[in-house]
C-alpha cells in the first residue's frame, strides 16, 4: 500500500504504526507520531492500523542543550 510519510509518498507492507516505525529504523526510539492529523500516544502505536492513502508524520525526540 502507499502512504504519505513525512510529506513523501512511500510504499509499505506495515500493517500498523509500530510495524512502520520498525521498518524505518525508529522502532526503539522516542518519537511523536501523528496519524491522519491525530496525535498518538505510544501505547496506541501497535493498535493503530494503516490503510491506503494514510498520512503519517513522525518526529524523533532528541535531547540537546
Amino acid at each position: 500500500m502507499t502512504i504519505t510519510l513525512n510529506g513523501k509518498k512511500q510504499d509499505t507492507c506495515a500493517t500498523n504504526i509500530s510495524d512502520l516505525l520498525k521498518s524505518i529504523g525508529l522502532g526503539d526510539r522516542p518519537v511523536v507520531v501523528e496519524h491522519n492529523q491525530r496525535a498518538l500516544l505510544p501505547r496506541e502505536h501497535a493498535q493503530t492500523s494503516l490503510g491506503e492513502g494514510d498520512v503519517v508524520e513522525v518526529v524523533q525526540i532528541t535531547a540537546g542543550g
